[in-house]
């Protein structure tokens, strides 16, 4: 009989039959499962998860911040000097032409015509660029001169010519020129201020490139720091 007994409540629990007075695991006491190589999470990690992606999350913020504020106090910064350029540029033309008549109109036009293009020209070239990755440094140094070369020089001293020289015919402040060589005559009348236009040539070449590595380097310290943290 109790080799029967045995054999009997072996046969019940190979079936997975739980015997009436066995105890049972009570419903509300979940036991969890691991893998073999998982490793089990702490307490403290489940903690300190959510603050830490919230500081990188600031952090990136804070540096993509900083690097667009800097961009933006450099690149008005260059159209300032651009606009000083026409400012200039207008004062000589208009005293070599003896121009007294529109002077806001003239003044108003040749400072904030070089410094919107030097903005629009700078962001299309090199910010665009630089954001898209498709630039380097050599590139956005010689963009940068390029565009305080057009847009602080050449731009302004063409407009102020073209400007002064028909308030000039206007209003008969110098001497009519010949038929047929009007271009000419301009340019021979006013080759001592066409030379001067150096000095903002020099300035505005050299203010691009101070620009260009600084801008260029804030976005490559910007850039590291962000794969770092990542």
């Amino acid at each position: 009989m109790a080799a029967l007994g045995r054999e009997a409540g072996d046969d019940v629990r190979v079936a997975g039959v739980v015997p009436v007075g066995a105890a049972e695991v009570p419903k509300d006491i979940k036991i969890p499962t691991y893998t073999h190589g998982q490793s089990r999470p702490s307490l403290g990690d489940a903690k300190l998860s959510k603050p830490v992606v919230i500081e990188i999350i600031e952090k990136k913020i804070e540096c993509l911040r900083k690097e667009k504020t800097l961009n933006i106090y450099g690149t008005l910064t260059f159209g300032t000097t651009a606009a000083f350029s026409g400012m200039l540029t207008n004062f000589i033309f208009r005293h070599r032409f003896k121009v007294t008549h529109d002077v806001l109109k003239t003044y108003a036009s040749l400072t904030a015509l070089p410094f919107l293009s030097t903005i629009v020209s700078y962001k299309l070239l090199v910010t665009d660029a630089l954001c898209s990755g498709n630039i380097s440094q050599e590139n956005c140094v010689l963009r940068s001169s390029l565009i305080g070369i057009a847009c602080g020089v050449l731009y302004p001293t063409a407009l102020a010519f073209s400007k002064n020289g028909r308030l000039a015919f206007k209003y008969h402040t110098v001497p009519m020129p010949p038929k047929g060589r009007v271009l000419l005559y301009w340019l021979l009348l006013c080759h001592t201020e066409i030379k001067a236009m150096v000095i903002p040539l020099i300035l505005q070449t050299t203010f691009g490139i101070f620009h260009g590595l600084q801008h260029y380097a804030i976005f490559e310290s910007t850039l590291e720091k962000t794969v770092h943290e990542d």
